[in-house]
């Protein structure tokens, strides 16, 4: 209870737009490739979407909390995916092509913070949020 309790601190603690897109975008679109799991490439999107949020797990539950640590699990299986889904995406139609481009979208982003944030923890900012 009260680890949750710091790990809600901390991410309260980022600024309002980090929430709204950890939240409202970027969570819920990698979230979303379950439902297109049996769609062309689905259980790839899907396993690569999710495993770097998965492992994300264990960084926060160590850190208690958001750091810029964060970024590390994201950058090879989102690396991964994006790479596919800009050079070699999976054949797709109508909402689960429109989704793919979603998805590339939202972790091409992701990523352009994920890189600068984990070298960033490397060279020594290992601050936790609201701490």
């Amino acid at each position: 209870p009260i680890m949750i309790k710091d790990i809600w601190t901390s991410f309260r603690a980022l600024p309002v737009w980090v929430q709204i897109w950890v939240a409202l975008i970027l969570a819920p679109v990698n979230m979303a490739t379950l439902l297109f799991i049996n769609e062309p490439g689905g259980l790839v999107v899907a396993g690569l979407a999710n495993l770097a949020m998965m492992l994300n797990m264990p960084v926060m539950l160590h850190e208690r909390g958001f750091s810029k640590l964060m970024g590390l699990p994201h950058l090879i299986p989102w690396t991964i995916l994006v790479y596919i889904l800009a050079f070699s995406r999976p054949p797709a139609e109508g909402l689960y092509d429109g989704f793919l481009t979603l998805l590339l979208v939202t972790n091409a982003i992701s990523l352009l913070f994920d890189y600068p944030d984990t070298l960033r923890w490397f060279k020594g900012e290992r601050a936790v949020a609201g701490r």
